[in-house]
């Protein structure tokens, strides 16, 4: 027997010993009503840039891809192999932008500082995102993502949130509110802080898509119970020192 069937066999005798203890109805098209595409469940396109940092696309695709019936898709520029800030890691870009005219939900995550002024300064990509956000139900980031679509034009007077020490940049250089929360939401936008903060915000767009029941059974599922060994991931709290170790430790290891 093979390692993958003995997983998936594992899996299986689990969800069978917690189905005599409950019942779960299957998911309905009422749960998709306000998604384009009706019962099919909403198609998701993550975008990839070169020098992006690898939690902000894969977190979110984690949580999204167990939405039922959904379609997760990666989209670069070019199909291919697209490669994170600190060059060691790339995910391959199953789509390119020119094959993909409409999604339900698109996601720009962000990058090194590097990968971040690139896409906010490439013209194709920010028509691109313009252009599929006019019909999107939702259109989201993560990290300095926001500072992408901000240069898109579309986070003109709204509120929004990025990683904390591009909270300046954004609310100095774009007519953007800053608030300093893991996720924002405002209208069709959703916004999320640094990097781990887009798995806050994946959870949440969960429960919008498909119900609070279903983002808690998928927050289950994956087993997302944040228990850090240390309390030091939040920059309102932390010393000017712990800081600027932390945004040495992120110039040094990007490329």
């Amino acid at each position: 027997m093979s390692n993958a069937t003995t997983r998936r066999n594992v899996l299986r005798g689990a969800v069978a010993t917690a189905a005599l203890a409950t019942t779960t109805a299957a998911p309905t098209e009422e749960a998709y009503a306000a998604a384009p595409g009706g019962s099919a469940g909403p198609s998701i396109g993550i975008l990839l840039y070169d020098g992006y940092s690898l939690l902000d696309p894969t977190g979110p695709a984690e949580i999204l891809s167990r939405l039922p019936d959904a379609t997760v898709t990666m989209i670069a520029e070019k199909r291919g192999p697209v490669r994170t800030d600190t060059g060691d890691v790339a995910v391959v870009a199953e789509r390119s932008i020119a094959d993909v005219d409409r999604l339900d939900v698109l996601l720009v995550p962000g990058a090194g500082n590097r990968g971040t002024i690139e896409a906010m300064n490439n013209q194709t990509l920010l028509r691109w995102i313009r252009r599929i956000h006019r019909r999107t139900q939702w259109t989201t980031s993560v990290c300095t993502g926001s500072i992408v679509l901000a240069a898109a034009g579309l986070l003109d007077g709204r509120q929004a949130t990025t990683y904390w020490a591009s909270a300046e940049y954004l609310q100095s250089t774009f007519d953007v509110t800053y608030l300093p929360q893991r996720y924002v939401r405002s209208g069709n936008i959703i916004t999320a802080a640094g990097v781990s903060a887009g798995l806050d915000m994946a959870l949440y767009l969960a429960s919008l898509i498909a119900g609070e029941q279903t983002a808690k059974a998928i927050q289950l599922a994956v087993e997302y119970d944040p228990q850090p060994p240390f309390d030091s991931g939040n920059a309102a709290e932390a010393s000017p020192e712990l800081k600027e170790r932390a945004l040495k430790l992120l110039a040094a290891s990007q490329v």
